[in-house]
C-alpha cells in the first residue's frame, strides 16, 4: 500500500516577492486505495471506532495539525 501522504514541487518564479515553499505536501484519503470491501477486513473495537471515526483500520488516516503549541489558534 502506498503512503497517503504525498509531495509536489510547485513552480518557483524568479519575481515571486516572498520566499517559496520548496515542497507543498497533500493527504490523500485511504478509501481511494480499496477498491472494494473484502471479506473479514479487522475491526476496531467499538470505543477505539469511535475515538479513530472508522470501523476498519484500512480506512484509518491519522490527522496530524500544523498548529504548533503555544500559537494564538489554540
Amino acid at each position: 500500500m502506498q503512503s497517503q501522504f504525498r509531495k509536489y514541487y510547485p513552480y518557483i518564479s524568479p519575481f515571486d516577492p516572498c520566499p517559496p515553499i520548496q515542497v507543498k505536501l497533500y493527504n490523500v484519503p485511504p478509501h481511494l486505495f480499496i477498491a472494494f470491501q473484502p471479506p473479514g477486513l479487522p475491526q476496531f473495537s467499538p470505543y477505539e471506532a469511535l475515538k479513530k471515526g472508522t470501523l476498519w483500520p484500512a480506512l484509518y488516516g491519522p490527522y496530524e495539525s500544523k498548529i504548533e503549541e503555544g500559537s494564538p489558534w489554540l
